[in-house]
């Protein structure tokens, strides 16, 4: 299914196919769409979410985030996120679970919060990271993809088996870095990726999205491999290569 129609859903809590009547429109006005409905909800209740952030910073910051785990939970906590002061956010945040940090990464627009998000330690976001793995939440890892420093990119996706990180590519909100992200993980990755999807007719889609964005010289290691797959599979990948 249409990536962007994916993420529409997740932002909307539907499910995806919901949505089927979408999948011819354009992916790029989809998206338009998802980043105005996101919008619209987190500026909702505005004037209530600034005064709760600057009530926040009365607290002590272990206070605050028992608090947050306890009575604000997940939804609130990512609304408010991107209204705190950011040195305050950071001093919150290390202090919260990762299992409840990976359920607030699932409600927040990281657009709102990059400058506590490239803040957190690297340990902290590796350990979110891991539970959102373990959850198979690829859209949340996909949207905070773009949001990170390569090296912690790179430590994040290395958590991934191939399917995966085929999925992750799959939902990257910035297209053009799916080749980048590649990048992070190893030359011998891509090869591995080609052929696991070969194996699940479930990964093509992801797997044609990924062989359509690489750059030329990618594009030649996986080229070799092309007889290896499926018929079908092979003639939708020439394509993509071409």
């Amino acid at each position: 299914m249409n990536p962007e129609i994916l993420k529409l859903a997740r932002v909307l809590d539907v499910d995806p196919a919901r949505l089927d009547y979408l999948a011819d429109v354009d992916q790029g006005e989809v998206r338009l769409l998802r980043e105005q409905m996101t919008t619209t909800l987190f500026d909702a209740n505005l004037v209530v979410l600034e005064r709760m952030a600057l009530a926040s910073k009365l607290l002590p910051a272990g206070v605050t985030a028992k608090i947050a785990e306890k009575v604000f939970g997940p939804l609130l906590c990512a609304r408010i996120a991107g209204l705190v002061d950011v040195s305050r956010g950071v001093d919150v945040a290390k202090r919260l679970s990762p299992k409840f940090l990976a359920s607030v990464a699932a409600e927040l627009d990281p657009r709102r919060a990059t400058a506590i998000i490239t803040r957190i330690p690297v340990t902290t976001v590796v350990a979110v990271a891991e539970e959102l793995t373990r959850r198979e939440d690829w859209i949340t890892l996909g949207r905070f993809v773009g949001h990170l420093p390569d090296d912690t990119v790179r430590r994040c996706v290395g958590l991934l088996d191939d399917a995966g990180l085929l999925h992750t590519a799959y939902v990257l909100d910035d297209r053009s870095r799916i080749d980048h992200v590649l990048s992070l993980v190893g030359e011998d990755r891509l090869p591995a990726l080609v052929r696991t999807a070969a194996a699940n007719e479930s990964l093509w889609a992801p797997a044609l999205d990924v062989l359509a964005h690489l750059n030329e010289a990618r594009r030649a290691t996986v080229r070799p491999l092309l007889d290896e797959l499926p018929e079908e599979l092979r003639t939708r990948a020439e394509a993509a290569l071409a």
